[in-house]
Formats: structure tokens, C-alpha cells, sequence
């Protein structure tokens, strides 16, 4: 199985420091990229609403989602640290391949509905600083996926200061804003009681639920701590946890600030002042001034939109990757990826803005993070099976105390769902001049989703993990080398993925260099987090691939053959030529698939880009 964000897995060192406060330190960081999904343009959209239609009542509401958020993202991460899988990856070892392809289907449309909001908000953000019109804003947002791949390729660290330098302009930006607006703070204490207005107030307050918990954040923080290198001892884990139990602590009651924040400014202007139907960002931005007196009150309010836009949008792309790569063992070059995640959410988005005009932004805000809501149950409760598994975790499950507040509150966000749900098809029945067709379309759908719930709730009780520990065997190699030959190499590098195609590339380089030649065989882990963190990754997919090198070395050392072995990490056309130019090697053999076209352009050329970059001969196999 591949590694989780294997670019950067393990490329954090955590050792090594003299200090409590640079240890904690290190482990600071993904927690912070977790964050800023927990305030991004879906989550102004419904703080919003919620805040000039019933002023400060569903503030309890931010403050229970902050707190499910941070017992769940705990999870994610124990799950990351402890088994070195990301959610994705362990969904795939636990449920049947029909399942998990229906679970990543739901992923991927929590990602588009992700990308919508984050899509619409920097669209928003732009239109309201610098009257760029909406459609013109959207298609600018393309160029994000360029700004991310710029950043991951300077390394996680570096990813990590520029989303926690947006997060602080947007926190500072909101500082202001409650200095301006002086909300009531009695009022404000009072709205932390439980209370649920009326019907429309569950709406918004599911709404705030899939803004706050959103289930992208659970499979990329499950990814993210893995690009943390530390001491793998019992006690090296459990320190692990802590710290990330801190770093995810602080993250969230930040983002919880500016969420409530959000929320308190609008009942403070909006509801103080009787406009309680303001739930577009562009009317929020166009009261404030008159409302609040300050001119820099709009103008703070745009810029920490485009900064949530911003940064939401990529961390929204890195989860795609997450969840393509664990549920399908699926990798493509990530500059795909990410056009085609922004893709799926600017063509509905350019579409609807087109043909129903800018006054449903708002709307489509919202119905993004009830999306993201309705998706929520089917992530949650295959992480609380994984957390809660004496097995899978190696001693470090969840308590039971732990456990029951986990299904509670899973309970909760499924029932709050199904609610939603059954209200909205029932209204859909009764207002439709021809309900059978939604009785054979949306009421089979509804019950189908329903059963899946109720499989993934029980399988894990029933059946063990399907643990997919390697992805080829080196003891079924057909080895086809003959003693007796011509051999003129002595220094042979060989580029193996565990693949047939090692198994030729291998005969191949025998065939040059016979028993007498000194073999090297290279492999370079390219997930995302290896190509941002490097050799200081330290994931499940590192740990296998270490071992399968490992057992082509011990194989063929027993056959006589001078083996050893070399692990990479980052992209296989800048990996493998720095291996090779660093060394004294002779010749370099590589095999390759041989797909053309559009395949290279989704896939990657490895051959081509190595070629031009060593300063040896390059020996192509072909599949």
C-alpha cells in the first residue's frame, strides 16, 4: 500500500531537541492546516445566517461542533500516529472494494462540495476588494492549484507558515471587527445555552455542523501527522499523541474564535438592527460600513475572506489526493488532481452563477456545507471503529468512556441528518405534481444510503481487517540468469516499484553485470508527504517499501547476487538521478510501463525526465 502524502511523510524531524518547547514546537503544524477548514468561506455563509436570523441563540451550536471537531480530530490523528494509515488507507483494509468505492465516492463529493465554498468564497472575496465580477473571480481561483504546487515543492514547513500566516490575518482581521461592532456580552454568554428556534434554525445549525466537522479534515489529518519523524517506542508514541492532542487544541479554539466571531458580528449589526434575512457574504460586506461607521470594516472583512478561500483551498486538494490515493491505491501527478478537484467545483459553480444570476451564492454556500453534513456519518464512524480497535491501535484504543462520547456524538450528527433529510423528501413529495417519480428515484436513494450506514456501523464488528501488507511478492521473480556470458559492468543501478516490471528489469541488469557486478536497488517513495517531508517521513507505506527492499536484497543475496539497497523519497525523476549522480555507478536500468499520451500527462513520464538528468547510460525495459 502506498504512503499517506508520501512527498512529505516523515520529512519533520521531532528528535533531537534540546528543549520541551522546540519538541512541542515540532510537532506544531498540521494541526494548523487542519484549522483553516474549520473557517473557510461555507463556514461565513452559515455563521452568517445564523447570526442575523436569530442573533446570537445558535452560538451554542459553534461551540459543541468546536468541541465534537476536537474530539474527532484527535482520533484522526491517534489513527495516523499509532497505525501509520491514513482513514482512507484503513477503510480500504477494513470494508469490501464495492464499499470503499462508494465511500470514495461520497469523499469526493465532500471535497467538491469543499472546493464549491472555498471556490465561491475567493470569488466573493475578490469581487468585494477589487469589483472583479463573480464568474471572472471563479475562473481565477484555477490559479491556486499552481500556488499549491509551488508551495509543496518548498517543503511542508513552508506550506505550514504561509496557511498559519493567513490564519493570523484573518484572526486579526476579526479582532477588529469585534472592536468595531461591540457586540452585547451578556447576550453573548446567554447564547451558549442550548436552544433551537424553529425549523429553519435546525437547517442552519446542521449547516454550521458540516461546516465545522467536515470530513475532508479527518482523512488529511490522519495524513498530515504522519510527516512527523519520532522516537517509534511506546513512549515515543504516546508523547506524540499529546503534542498533537496540544497543537489541535490551540488550532481549533482559533478557528472557534473566528467562526463565533463571524456569528457575533452578524447578530451584533444584522439582527440588532432588524435585518434578519441577511445570509449573502456581499450584504454582509455592504452593511457593515453604514452599520458599523468604520470604512476599514468591509475592507478587513474581504481580505480575511480571501484569505480563508485561500488557504481552505489547499488543504482542500491535499485531502483529494488522501482519499484518491488510500481508497483506490490510485496515484496521479498531483497538478491533475488538483485541476480536476478544482474542475468539479467551478463548472457547477460558473454554471449555476450563469443561469440563476449572483444572488444564489449564498445559497449554494450553504447547501455545500449540508452536503458536507449529510457525508459526515460515513466518515466518523469507520474512524471511531479504527480508534477503537485494541488491535489495530497496538494498545493505544480509545476508553470506553472515550468510545460512548464518540457515538453520542455520532448519533447526534446522523440523527440531526436523517431529520434533515426525511423533512426535505417529504416536502418534496408533497409539493411534487408527480411523486411517484421521486418514490422510484430519491426514496430508493435515501434507503440505500441508509443501509450502507447501517453496514459500515456493524461490519467492523463482525469480520477482521483485510491488511494489504505488500503489493508484490520478490519471492514469485522468475529470475532467468545464466552464469555463462560477456559481462562488462561492474556497478549497476537498478530502479525497481515493486511491479512486474522488476521482474525484467532485474534479468535484464544480470545479464550485464552476472554475479560478479555490485547491484543497487533504488526505490523512491513518492506520496505527497514524501515529496514535502522527505527522508523524514515515517508512514505505513515507508515501512513496507523498506521491508520489500529489504526481501529483494536478502533473495538475491542468497543467489549469489552483491545486492544493496536504496530508498528515496519525493519525485522519481528528480529522486533517482540525484541517487545516481551522487554515486559511481556504471549503468542505470529501468523498466517502464510504456504508456503514451494522455496517460503520460496523468500518470508522469519517469524514463524521459531521467534520461536527460544522469551522466551514466540508461539501460529502458519494456513491459
Amino acid at each position: 500500500m502506498s504512503k499517506s502524502l508520501e512527498e512529505v511523510n516523515q520529512s519533520v524531524s521531532t528528535q533531537n531537541k534540546t528543549s520541551v518547547f522546540r519538541r512541542i514546537l515540532a510537532f506544531f503544524g498540521p494541526a494548523y492546516l487542519i484549522s483553516v477548514g474549520y473557517m473557510d468561506p461555507g463556514n461565513w455563509a452559515t455563521d452568517i445566517a445564523g447570526g442575523s436570523q436569530f442573533g446570537y441563540a445558535l452560538l451554542w451550536v459553534l461551540l459543541m461542533s468546536n468541541i465534537m471537531a476536537l474530539l474527532l480530530q484527535s482520533f484522526s490523528a491517534r489513527l495516523g500516529i499509532v497505525t501509520q494509515r491514513d482513514l482512507a488507507q484503513a477503510s480500504r483494509e477494513t470494508y469490501s472494494k464495492p464499499i470503499n468505492y462508494i465511500l470514495y465516492f461520497l469523499a469526493e463529493i465532500a471535497i467538491a462540495a469543499c472546493d464549491l465554498a472555498e471556490v465561491l468564497g475567493m470569488a466573493i472575496g475578490l469581487n468585494l476588494l477589487f469589483g472583479i465580477p463573480l464568474i471572472e473571480g471563479v475562473l481565477i481561483t484555477v490559479l491556486d492549484t499552481f500556488l499549491l504546487l509551488f508551495l509543496i515543492n518548498k517543503g511542508i514547513r513552508k506550506m505550514e507558515a504561509f496557511i498559519i500566516a493567513l490564519v493570523t490575518i484573518i484572526g486579526i482581521s476579526f479582532i477588529f471587527e469585534m472592536i468595531f461592532a461591540q457586540p452585547e456580552m451578556g447576550k453573548v454568554i446567554y447564547g451558549l445555552i442550548p436552544s433551537m428556534p424553529n425549523e429553519t434554525a435546525l437547517y442552519i445549525a446542521i449547516g454550521i455542523i458540516g461546516a465545522t466537522v467536515m470530513p475532508h479534515n479527518l482523512y488529511l489529518h490522519s495524513s498530515l501527522v504522519q510527516t512527523r519523524k519520532f522516537d517509534r517506542s511506546k513512549a515515543g508514541i504516546k508523547q506524540a499523541i499529546k503534542y498533537n492532542f496540544i497543537d489541535s487544541t490551540i488550532a481549533l479554539n482559533l478557528a472557534f474564535f473566528v467562526n463565533a466571531a463571524i456569528l457575533i458580528l452578524a447578530a451584533a449589526t444584522f439582527y440588532k438592527n432588524g435585518m434578519f434575512e441577511v445570509a449573502e457574504i456581499q450584504d454582509a460586506h455592504r452593511f457593515l460600513e453604514p452599520l458599523l461607521g468604520s470604512k476599514w470594516a468591509p475592507i478587513l472583512f474581504a481580505v480575511a475572506l480571501i484569505a480563508a478561500g485561500q488557504s481552505s483551498t489547499i488543504t482542500g486538494t491535499l485531502a483529494g489526493q488522501i482519499i484518491m490515493e488510500g481508497y483506490l491505491n490510485l496515484r496521479i501527478q498531483p497538478w491533475v488532481r488538483r485541476i480536476i478537484t478544482r474542475l468539479i467545483a467551478i463548472v457547477p459553480a460558473v454554471i449555476v452563477i450563469s443561469v440563476f444570476g449572483e444572488s444564489v451564492t449564498g445559497k449554494l454556500l450553504i447547501l455545500s456545507q449540508v452536503i458536507l453534513s449529510l457525508q459526515l456519518g460515513f466518515a466518523i464512524i469507520p474512524l471511531i471503529h479504527f480508534v477503537s480497535d485494541k488491535s489495530k491501535m497496538k494498545g493505544f484504543h480509545i476508553s470506553v468512556v472515550t468510545q460512548i462520547a464518540a457515538w453520542i456524538i455520532a448519533s447526534i450528527i446522523v440523527s440531526l441528518n436523517a431529520k434533515l433529510v426525511f423533512d426535505e423528501i417529504k416536502g418534496w413529495l408533497e409539493s411534487s405534481n408527480n411523486p411517484m417519480v421521486l418514490w422510484f428515484t430519491v426514496v430508493p436513494l435515501a434507503i440505500g444510503f441508509l443501509i450502507l450506514l447501517l453496514y459500515i456501523v456493524f461490519q467492523p464488528f463482525v469480520s477482521k481487517s483485510k491488511i494489504d501488507i505488500q503489493n508484490h511478492s520478490p519471492h514469485s521473480l522468475k529470475l532467468q540468469f545464466s552464469k555463462s556470458g560477456n559481462y562488462n559492468k561492474k556497478n549497476i543501478a537498478v530502479s525497481v516499484d515493486f511491479s512486474t516490471a522488476d521482474e525484467i528489469a532485474l534479468n535484464n541488469a544480470f545479464e550485464l553485470g552476472g554475479l560478479e557486478a555490485n547491484y543497487t536497488l533504488i526505490h523512491v517513495v513518492e506520496t505527497v508527504g514524501a515529496i514535502m517531508y522527505g527522508e523524514n517521513i515515517e508512514d505505513h507505506e515507508t515501512l513496507i517499501d523498506e521491508t520489500l527492499l529489504l526481501e529483494y536484497e536478502k533473495m538475491l543475496s542468497e543467489k549469489g547476487f552483491k545486492v544493496t539497497t536504496k530508498l528515496g523519497f519525493g519525485k522519481p525523476n528528480k529522486v533517482i538521478p540525484a541517487i545516481i549522480n551522487s554515486g559511481e555507478f556504471d549503468v542505470l536500468v529501468m523498466g517502464t510501463h510504456g504508456h503514451t499520451g494522455l496517460n503520460d500527462l496523468i500518470f508522469g513520464t519517469t524514463v524521459d525526465n531521467v534520461r536527460h538528468k544522469i551522466k551514466i547510460p540508461l539501460f529502458i525495459v519494456k513491459i
